[in-house]
């Protein structure tokens, strides 16, 4: 009796839990005319929600259940989303279908959970049109028609009035179902934080148990530590005490130091004194050379005086020329007095410095943390003190002979004729110019003070020499 060969989904639910008021039929006609298709239009309220699978049945008046169809039709979906606003939908039956016989008959929109959501008035079918067929009914027939219809339209309003309760009644239960869902949410979240707070209250004990340990631990490391403090502070004073003691030794041998320095510049004054001393000996040799040649001199004057008679006027020295060599000669003999005499103070002063740096010497061994400065006064130990009355590295004109020292009078006379230097015997009339040729040819001049000197004491020539060096 359908059109398709699927069966509508149905159910032996009853009448009174219908919902009738969620769709309402339009334009229902009391007749239809079974020669041609029939078409239902309907409403799709505010609250009802369209599915795949609902359908809409043609159903006998007094059915009682949704199995009593007898056909049917799927319900199209909406084109677009109206759930804020009715829909007008429309379906239509083909009259192969449709029922043959005079009964009344109505539609009936089913949901694919078996739910009833609309019916409409009560119609019949006939097979010809009201301009060919003349139904004639009885008053009675036509009361009856009337009573069914009022009864109809009174279990349409019944039916509308409980489906707005029952509607009430489902937006109350959902509210309830939704606030349930809320709250069941909301013990979830509730356990899902108890558990995570346990889960916490357990790591906490953990870390408790854990640093209570810790605590145990550090109370035995901080009473290590108290008793390491006692014995460095022990120790601390031990080290002050050590400190304050070799602070004062520190003290004391900087006093020493200080001590040693003054003694050590007084061995380099000593050392100054020295070397002032050194060069009194040079100027001391200087004069004694000067002195002798002066001698040497006076002595060749004199040695000369005899020969003077055979020689030229001119070549004889004036007697002013003697008085000024012999006032040169006191003045040299002086100045070698003056100079002996501070050569003899030197000595004096040397002797002294000598047994003064001898003491320090024997101060400096007992000292052990100033073992550093022994070596100036050893140094200035081995300093060799010069003998009284003498030069320091001796006088190196002294026991050489030459013939400006010779005071033999009876050599000087036979030098007349005989040479001293060479032993070349000369006659008395020799010319004097080759006479003094030939005593200069074995003669050494000095080319700084024209000091001469024999050739065989080239040694005491060089020494000469490197006293003009020095100077």
């Amino acid at each position: 009796m359908g059109e398709t060969s699927d069966k509508p989904p149905s159910s032996a639910v009853l009448i009174d839990s219908f919902h009738f008021s969620q769709v309402i039929f339009n334009n229902v006609n009391k007749f239809y005319d079974l020669r041609g298709d029939i078409t239902c239009y309907y409403t799709l309220t505010q609250n009802m929600v369209p599915r795949k699978k609902d359908w809409v049945g043609i159903f006998r008046v007094g059915w009682k259940t949704i199995r009593e169809y007898y056909t049917f039709s799927w319900a199209p979906l909406p084109s677009d989303d109206h759930s804020d606003t009715s829909v007008q939908q429309q379906i239509q039956f083909k009259s192969y279908y449709l029922p043959k016989d005079d009964e009344y008959y109505q539609f009936c929109y089913i949901d694919q959970a078996g739910m009833v959501r609309g019916a409409s008035v009560p119609f019949q079918f006939i097979a010809e049109t009201k301009d060919d067929i003349l139904v004639v009914r009885t008053q009675g027939e036509e009361e009856e028609i009337e009573l069914q219809n009022k009864k109809l339209r009174e279990e349409n309003e019944e039916l509308k009035a409980n489906s707005a309760h029952l509607q009430q009644q489902i937006n109350y239960l959902q509210e309830e179902l939704k606030k349930t869902q809320g709250l069941q949410n909301s013990l979830e979240c509730l356990k899902s934080n108890t558990e995570k707070l346990e889960q916490e209250v357990n790591s906490l004990k953990e870390n408790k148990k854990h640093l209570e340990e810790l605590d145990e631990s550090r109370g035995a490391e901080l009473h290590q530590l108290r008793k390491q403090i006692q014995h460095m502070t022990l120790e601390k004073e031990l080290l002050e005490t050590r400190l304050k003691s070799t602070r004062d030794r520190v003290d004391q041998l900087q006093s020493q130091v200080s001590n040693y320095e003054k003694e050590v510049a007084n061995l380099s004054q000593a050392d100054h004194d020295k070397t002032e001393l050194e060069s009194l000996k040079e100027e001391n040799c200087q004069l004694r050379v000067s002195r002798t040649r002066q001698h040497q001199c006076w002595e060749l004057s004199s040695f000369c005086l005899p020969v003077s008679r055979d020689l030229p006027n001119n070549t004889l020295p004036s007697q002013q020329q003697n008085r000024n060599l012999t006032k040169e000669c006191e003045k040299q003999k002086r100045s070698a007095e003056i100079l002996q005499a501070r050569k003899d103070e030197a000595d004096k002063e040397n002797q002294k410095l000598r047994d003064e740096n001898d003491r320090h010497l024997k101060a400096l061994s007992q000292t052990r943390s100033l073992s550093s400065f022994s070596f100036v006064s050893q140094a200035g130990a081995r300093i060799p003190a010069p003998k009284v009355g003498g030069l320091v590295y001796g006088n190196p004109y002294c026991g050489e002979i030459t013939w400006h020292s010779l005071r033999n009078h009876k050599y000087m006379a036979a030098s007349v004729r005989e040479r001293p230097l060479c032993g070349d015997v000369f006659t008395e009339d020799v010319d004097p110019s080759q006479y003094e040729a030939r005593v200069q040819s074995h003669l050494l001049q000095c080319p700084f003070c024209s000091e001469t000197f024999e050739k065989s004491n080239k040694q005491v020539f060089a020494g000469h020499i490197l006293c003009h060096d020095r100077k």
